[in-house]
C-alpha cells in the first residue's frame, strides 16, 4: 500500500498488537489474521497514521487542505474530523489526556516555519481548546513524541540547529544542545529520528554534514556515541527494550535493516539486506570527504569516489553530481549508481551545495532567491579544484543532477566553465511555471526558490546536454523539458531527450534505471570523443 499524502507520502501504516491499519488508494484498510478489509472508503490521501487512546489517528489531505482525523478501532469504523486547515498538519500524537500535532501554513515548508500544538483529547471525543507550544515564522518544529515520563518531546531549530527539546506541561527545556541536526528534513510524514529506551534514555540519529551517527542521551543530558558500522542512518528508529531497529548503510554496505543491542559493547544483528548476495566481495570505490573554498569566504563539502581500484595519484574523467534537494544532502553510503561509473573509469563527486541539510538552518535557507546561482557556483568550484589538483582530466569534467539538481546541472552549462557536458534527470526547467504545476505541498518551496537564475533558456546552453524524463512525472512535468528540447533543436544545439513512458519523478528506482544509466554513460563518452577529435 502506498500514499501520495503531501506528494511524498509517509506514515502509511500503524500497527497494534493484533492488526495493522494502512492507507491505500481507496481509503483506510485493516489487515487482521491475514485478511485485508477496506474499512473507510475515501479517495483522499492519508498518512502519518498512529494508534492511541483506542483510535487510529492520521492526516487526511484533499485539494482544499488537511484534516486531523480519527477512527475508532472498535465498533463501526466511522471517520471523525478533529480539525481542519487550508495549510498542512502532521504528527498527531496522543499523550496523557492530550493530543499533540504539527501545523504549517500553505505559504511555508515544514523545515522553514511550523508550529507544535496540543489540546485536551479523549477517546471518541473532540478536541478541546488548543495551545501553541513551540514554533512560528522563524522556527521549524518537527517530530513530536510523548515520552515515558508523560512529557512531550520535539525537535526545533530555534538555536539554528534541529535539536531536541522537552515540554513538561509548563515550560520547554533544551536537551543535549549541539551544533548538529537531530532530525531529517521532513519531505515525508512519519519520521522518527529518536525514540525512548526502556531505562529512560533516548537514542537519536545525529547528522553532521554528510555523515550520520547514533547517540544515546541519558537523564543528565550527557551524550554517548554508539559505535556502529554505518555512516548513514534513515530517520525510522524503532525501540524495543534495550535495542533499536534501524536502516543503516556505509560506503561498503548497501542499506540494511539491523537490530542494535545497546549493551556495554553494542551488538549489531542484521535482519534484512537490500543487495543481492552475489555482490558480496565486489570491489567498490570509497568516498573521500573534501572541504573546498568558494566565493564569499564560504566552503563546500564534496564526497569524491575515485575510479574503482585507482592508484593514490589517480587522474580521471569526473562526474560532478548535484543532489536532488535543494534541502537534501550527500550521504556517506554505498551508491550503486556511482559505482556503475567508478567501475568504468570515472570519478564521481557529490556536492553538498548551498541549501543542503546537515549544516544548520541558515545554510539550509541560503539558496532562497539564489537558486541556479550559488548552487552552480559551488559545483563549479569543486570541478575547478579537482582540475587544479590534477585529479580531473581537462575536457572530461561533467555535471549531472536530478530534479532540482537537474536545474543546477542545466544552468551549469548555460555559461562558460569547466563542464564539457551535462545530464539532467527529471529536471525542473522553468521555476515560474513549476511553481504553478508542482504539488500543493511543495508550492511554497517553489515560490521561495524563485528569483535566482530563472528559467533555462536554450540560447544560453553552451555544452551538449542529455535530458531524461518520465512522461508521468507529476512533480516536474514533462512539458517544460519537451519545450526546451524543441528550442534546442530549432537552434541546432547538441542535445538528446530520452522520454520514459509511464515513469514518474524517480527514474533511478524505475524499471528503466539501467537504460538511463547506459544513455548517460554513452553521453559522456561521446563528449570525450568529440574533445579528443578536436
Amino acid at each position: 500500500m502506498t500514499s501520495s499524502v503531501h506528494a511524498y507520502g509517509g506514515g502509511t501504516y500503524a500497527a497494534s498488537s493484533d492488526e495493522v491499519w494502512c492507507a491505500g488508494a481507496s481509503g483506510l484498510y485493516r489487515v487482521a489474521e491475514g485478511n485485508v478489509s477496506l474499512m473507510v472508503e475515501d479517495s483522499s490521501s492519508f498518512g502519518d497514521l498512529t494508534i492511541g487512546n483506542g483510535e487510529l489517528l492520521g492526516v487526511r489531505e484533499t485539494d482544499d487542505g488537511d484534516a486531523l482525523v480519527a477512527v475508532s478501532l472498535v465498533g463501526a469504523p466511522e471517520l471523525r474530523v478533529l480539525a481542519e486547515t487550508s495549510g498542512f498538519f502532521g504528527a498527531p500524537r496522543t499523550g496523557p489526556g492530550l493530543l499533540a500535532w504539527l501545523r504549517w501554513s500553505e505559504r511555508d515548508m515544514p523545515w522553514d516555519a511550523s508550529e507544535l500544538w496540543a489540546a485536551p483529547f479523549g477517546a471518541g471525543g473532540s478536541l478541546g481548546d488548543p495551545v501553541k507550544l513551540a514554533g512560528g515564522p522563524a522556527e521549524s518544529v518537527v517530530e513530536p513524541r510523548w515520552g515515558p515520563d508523560a512529557a512531550l518531546y520535539f525537535v526545533s531549530d530555534r538555536s539554528g540547529w534541529w535539536n531536541l527539546y522537552r515540554w513538561d506541561g509548563e515550560s520547554v527545556e533544551p536537551l543535549a544542545p549541539m551544533a548538529a541536526e537531530c532530525a531529517a528534513e521532513p519531505w515525508e510524514l512519519g519520521y522518527a529520528s529518536y525514540d525512548f529506551l526502556a531505562d529512560g534514555r533516548i537514542v537519536m540519529v545525529v547528522q553532521e554534514g554528510p555523515r550520520h551517527r547514533l547517540t544515546v542521551i541519558d537523564r543528565s543530558g550527557a551524550i554517548t556515541p554508539v559505535k556502529l558500522p554505518y555512516t548513514s542512518i534513515k530517520p525510522y528508529l524503532v525501540v524495543g527494550g534495550a535495542s533499536v531497529a534501524l536502516v543503516g548503510s556505509s560506503p561498503q554496505v548497501a542499506p540494511q535493516v539491523a537490530l542494535v543491542h545497546l549493551g556495554d559493547e553494542p551488538q549489531v544483528e542484521v535482519l534484512a539486506r537490500a543487495e543481492h548476495p552475489g555482490l558480496d566481495g565486489l570491489a567498490v570505490s570509497t568516498p573521500v570527504e573534501l572541504r573546498i573554498p568558494v566565493e564569499d569566504s564560504r566552503e563546500v563539502v564534496a564526497l569524491v569516489d575515485p575510479p574503482t581500484g585507482a592508484a593514490t595519484d589517480w587522474c580521471a574523467p569526473v562526474i560532478v553530481r548535484a543532489h536532488p534537494g535543494p534541502t537534501a544532502s550527500c550521504l556517506v553510503r554505498l551508491d550503486w549508481q556511482a559505482q556503475f561509473f567508478t567501475s568504468r573509469g570515472f570519478a564521481v563527486v557529490d556536492v553538498d551545495y548551498t541549501g543542503s541539510t546537515g549544516y544548520g538552518r541558515a545554510f539550509r535557507q541560503a539558496l532562497y532567491g539564489r537558486w541556479g546561482i550559488d548552487d552552480v557556483m559551488d559545483c563549479r568550484a569543486v570541478a575547478e579544484y579537482l582540475l587544479a589538483e590534477g585529479r580531473a582530466v581537462p575536457g572530461a569534467v561533467f555535471v549531472r543532477g536530478a530534479s532540482a539538481g537537474g536545474y543546477t546541472a542545466l544552468h551549469a552549462v548555460a555559461r562558460d566553465g569547466p563542464f564539457a557536458a551535462a545530464t539532467a534527470v527529471s529536471a525542473i526547467v522553468h521555476p515560474e511555471r513549476w511553481a504553478e504545476t508542482v504539488p500543493r505541498f511543495q508550492r511554497a518551496h517553489a515560490n521561495r526558490l524563485r528569483g535566482g537564475a530563472g528559467r533555462v533558456h536554450a540560447a544560453d546552453i553552451r555544452r551538449p546536454i542529455l535530458m531524461i524524463h518520465g512522461t508521468a512525472d507529476d512533480v516536474a512535468t514533462v512539458d517544460d523539458v519537451r519545450e526546451l528540447a524543441g528550442e534546442l533543436r530549432d537552434r541546432g544545439l547538441p542535445h538528446e531527450l530520452m522520454l520514459l513512458d509511464g515513469v514518474g519523478h524517480y527514474v533511478a528506482t524505475s524499471t528503466h534505471a539501467a537504460r538511463a544509466l547506459e544513455a548517460e554513460l554513452a553521453h559522456y563518452r561521446s563528449a570525450m570523443a568529440a574533445v579528443a577529435s578536436g
